[in-house]
């Protein structure tokens, strides 16, 4: 993760021109210095389901540099994530915050636990469903089979994230429940 910010990072500053230390973890945008932001999960409720959950953050954390997922056992968490029987969800209290319900109902079915946790903190990134969709898109969820096992999002995906947690303060305050 270091090289691929160091490298985005030595890009940029030969773009722009900006002069930054070379061990900086920066994402230079434009003329702007912009730290990435470190949103911490909280697994410890989600039982079975935690090396999935950790997988899924890990997905992200190679697909994006604008935004870290960082594992925690403080209850302060930015993201909480719990295991129940329902179905898989999650609600948001603002842009990188809320709640993932990694619900049992979907792996009972045969869905992959780690293509669940990665669209679920998709949601929590600010991202929306979009069914039907193929299995190309991480948050074609469900529409896209049981067959599917993809958890990366995919150009589009990662762009919207990107362009959500470009500047220091979390664009936008919304409350939103996803339900498969």
């Amino acid at each position: 993760m270091f090289r691929r910010t160091a490298g985005v990072l030595a890009v940029a500053v030969a773009l722009v021109g900006l002069h930054a230390p070379a061990a900086s973890a920066d994402v230079v945008v434009a003329d702007v210095v912009v730290a990435a932001r470190t949103l911490t999960y909280n697994a410890s409720g989600a039982a079975e389901f935690k090396a999935a959950v950790d997988a899924g953050a890990a997905v992200w954390n190679s697909s994006v540099v604008n935004v870290k997922l960082v594992s925690t056992t403080s209850s302060s968490a930015n993201i909480r994530v719990v295991a129940d029987n329902g179905w898989p969800r999650a609600q948001t209290t603002s842009l990188g915050n809320g709640t993932v319900w990694m619900g049992r109902e979907a792996t009972n079915e045969g869905y992959n636990p780690t293509r669940i946790a990665a669209h679920e903190l998709g949601h929590i990134l600010g991202q929306p469903d979009r069914k039907p969709g193929p299995c190309t898109s991480l948050m074609s969820g469900s529409s896209a089979g049981i067959a599917c096992t993809n958890p990366n999002p995919n150009a589009r995906e990662k762009s919207e994230v990107e362009a959500a947690f470009r500047t220091l303060k979390a664009a936008g305050v919304w409350q939103r429940e996803f339900v498969e």
